[in-house]
């Protein structure tokens, strides 16, 4: 019989060097599989994977109740992963969530996106803060370098973490092209057609010369700009733009998709662009646009400027 940690072991190590999953990725299974383990030490369950049954997984799941319905589906979604590989490798013979129905309910909040003039607020102050920068201090190279990853936020809808990856050969400043890299090492082209972005992609690889290497972006160490850093500065970049709302890199996702819908472009071009694998993903944000044809109708349509009277 394996033990449960034997079998963590050899799962991971599949993950990582046989499927090279993401090193996110496999910081989740490694959280979420040894929340499973502590759960069934401390109910006395038996650590063989081949003793694991239904009952067991189900009073799992009533553990998990207290979570937020993402983190759920997170957690059983790695547990489907690691017995599914159990299953494959024979290391068990029956499979003891094949035939559960797992049904978590995770209610849908409609994205947030920013105004053209929100947005436009934001992009002007990181301009700003790049102008009264004095030349020839690191402080001027990093507000070079934060005014890049803004206009590159929102010229690809990119997710924090494909910007943060970008790799410096990656991007072709010539053409406009940029290949990202997405969930599951998708790859996708994005194309940057707007010359300020262009010039401010490439005054940064003026900046930072030579010292940038594999990965596109970089920090004061020399290191590679972490998925946090970049949430930082567009945090900081919009309080100093004075807007009174959280505004993060997915926010930008958001505002992008929606106002390229708002613009008429087509759903299917921006599943493409947004990298979602299924346009039900995408679908969220015809919700948001219809929000906004009401609120136009409301406020705008000539009917309401008509008084008539009434016999």
């Amino acid at each position: 019989m394996s033990s449960l940690s034997n079998a963590t072991t050899e799962f991971l190590n599949h993950c990582q060097y046989e499927k090279n999953l993401s090193p996110k990725t496999l910081k989740f299974y490694t959280i979420d599989l040894k929340q499973f383990h502590a759960f069934l030490l401390t109910n006395g369950y038996q650590l063989n994977v081949t003793e694991i049954d239904k009952q067991c997984l189900k009073d799992y799941l009533k553990e998990l109740h207290c979570w937020k319905p993402k983190t759920i589906k997170r957690k059983v979604a790695t547990l489907k992963a690691f017995f599914n590989y159990l299953e494959y490798e024979d290391t068990i013979l029956v499979n003891p969530l094949r035939k559960m129905k797992v049904r978590i309910k995770e209610p849908q909040a409609l994205p947030k996106a920013l105004t053209k003039t929100e947005t436009g607020k934001i992009l002007q102050q990181a301009y700003t803060a790049l102008s009264r920068s004095r030349t020839g201090t690191y402080s001027r190279k990093e507000k070079i370098r934060d005014a890049a990853v803004i206009e590159l936020l929102y010229a690809t809808g990119a997710r924090v973490s494909e910007i943060a990856n970008l790799k410096t050969a990656d991007l072709n400043l010539d053409t406009g092209l940029i290949s990202i890299h997405g969930k599951g090492n998708k790859e996708r082209a994005a194309y940057i057609s707007n010359p300020g972005t262009l010039k401010i992609l490439r005054d940064y690889l003026d900046a930072f010369g030579d010292g940038i290497g594999e990965y596109f972006w970089m920090n004061r160490l020399g290191n590679t700009l972490s998925d946090q850093s970049i949430r930082n500065l567009v945090k900081k970049t919009t309080k100093d733009a004075q807007l009174n709302q959280k505004v993060t890199p997915h926010v930008i996702r958001h505002t992008f998709a929606t106002l390229l819908l708002e613009n008429d472009v087509d759903i299917k071009y921006i599943q493409s662009l947004l990298g979602h694998s299924s346009i039900t993903t995408t679908q969220i944000y015809t919700q948001v646009n219809r929000e906004k044809q009401q609120q136009i109708l409301i406020n705008k349509h000539p009917r309401h400027e008509l008084s008539l009277l009434m016999e």
